[in-house]
């Protein structure tokens, strides 16, 4: 959603100076660093893969990377509004991968991807680095106010939210966190080695490799090594009741990934708070939890305690877990910058990724479930090796043979992501449509057609 407009924010090609006398040239906006990688390479041999004759010359931009994020813009909006509608195509209740499951990680692959180019010349890194902070900082508290409570949804013209129960993490929040790790690892954990292999590529960026390699471990230890007590939470007595009924949940366990006793929900208790959590719980949507599995509905009887209990799909330690997919984006970026010929690109892309899916399907046979809402290594392999396909057939179609007559709206939609994101996702267009009524504000344009209508 947000990768585009946290790469190209403030324009191309800027000369920083720093405090140190030292100026760096950094590519703020894709294209620019794509079409200098085109040009440095303009000499270089014929590419093996003959595109048509009307895009023989390089193109100045990698259109595959905005049409990757329109198509998952166009992904997203299609889950967002027909989920509801086809439950089987919304987020897994729990375990599982559906449609929905892969928007998330397309998203931060394609930030790591964008800054795999950007970040490709680069001498002065504390000039750098300060506006990679700056970037972040201004879209958590973007984030933060689009997905923190402050607006209270369709059919509810009302608005502010309670500090004391006001939601810090969300999805901005995440991609946000994604950017600057990713930004960070560029500047600072690369080497002076050439590149001529896939092997002396490995070894440029090794260091890149080890923060994922990390990453998981810290993740896995956390996940499988902490054990989470008893805990409980409060909720209302019915819905117009302000006295609340305390809940308590028996856990006791260890290395548990169920809904109810696992290590990431217990560290965002203890860090976050209980009540800075997403109320809405993605295992609300369970069997053991909803009659109309896999959709929301009343609690079945005899429905486990935590059924209503909070839980934030992107939360503190998956976000960890979720690092990893920006970090390997980073890498299918550096295969662009370092790699000329379509054929061996497409090569170096094809071979991971088929090797990621088969990674993360033996660990999800051998018990370490592909799980959205944790996040977890085998989701990360899973949807990661998706994403990396996925950008090789969009580069053979869109950029090697030159066919956009048909991907032309996704290209566009993939160069104003977060405008559409912002508008549709976080319902800003609905309330806006719905803040002009007549007589009743249950009169709106968006009842007059037939959406968000309100009963009397």
């Amino acid at each position: 959603m947000a990768s585009y407009q946290l790469i190209k924010e403030g324009g191309g090609g800027l000369d920083m100076k720093g405090n140190n006398n030292c100026t760096v040239r950094i590519d703020d906006d894709v294209e620019s660093a794509f079409q200098r990688i085109n040009q440095s390479s303009s000499s270089s041999p014929s590419h093996r893969l003959r595109p048509k004759a009307s895009s023989t010359q390089p193109s100045s931009r990698l259109v595959s990377l905005d049409v990757f994020r329109g198509l998952t813009v166009v992904l997203m909006i299609i889950v967002d509004d027909a989920g509801g509608i086809i439950p089987s195509i919304n987020h897994s209740p729990w375990n599982g991968l559906t449609l929905a499951d892969f928007v998330m990680p397309f998203f931060l692959f394609m930030v790591g991807v964008s800054l795999g180019l950007v970040y490709k010349n680069m001498p002065c890194r504390a000039t750098a680095s300060r506006k990679a902070i700056f970037r972040t900082v201004k879209f958590l508290i973007l984030g933060v106010f689009l997905q923190g409570g402050y607006f209270h949804g369709i059919n509810n013209l009302t608005y502010g939210v309670d500090m004391g129960q006001i939601r810090w993490m969300g999805i901005l929040q995440r991609i946000a966190i994604a950017y600057l790790v990713g930004a960070m690892c560029e500047i600072w954990l690369r080497n002076d080695e050439k590149v001529g292999s896939g092997l002396s590529l490995l070894k440029k960026y090794q260091w890149h490799w080890v923060m994922v390699f990390m990453l998981t471990t810290v993740y896995l230890v956390l996940l499988y090594g902490l054990y989470v007590p008893d805990w409980s939470y409060q909720v209302p007595l019915s819905a117009s009741s302000e006295v609340r009924e305390l809940v308590k949940v028996k856990c006791g366990v260890r290395g548990n990934t169920g809904p109810a006793c696992n290590a990431a929900g217990m560290i965002d208790r203890v860090i976050l708070g209980i009540q800075h959590l997403y109320r809405k719980p993605i295992y609300a949507r369970t069997q053991q939890c909803s009659i109309n599995s896999p959709d929301y509905g009343p609690l079945p009887p005899n429905a486990p305690s935590w059924c209503q209990a909070p839980f934030d799909p992107e939360g503190l330690l998956s976000t960890v877990m979720a690092l990893a997919t920006c970090l390997i984006g980073v890498q299918y970026g550096h295969v662009i910058v370092h790699f000329k010929d379509h054929k061996y690109r497409l090569l170096q892309w094809l071979v991971p990724s088929s090797g990621f899916i088969i990674l993360g399907v033996l660990c999800n046979i051998f018990g370490m479930h592909i799980n959205k809402a944790l996040y977890s290594f085998s989701y990360m392999c899973v949807t990661t090796g998706v994403a990396g396909i996925l950008l090789a057939s969009i580069y053979l179609v869109v950029d090697v043979y030159g066919y956009r007559r048909f991907t032309m709206v996704l290209e566009w939609m993939g160069m104003n992501a977060l405008v559409i994101y912002v508008l549709v996702a976080c319902n800003i267009l609905p309330l806006i449509l719905q803040g002009f009524y007549w007589n009743h504000p249950g009169n709106n344009i968006l009842s007059l057609i037939g959406v968000g209508k309100q009963k009397h």
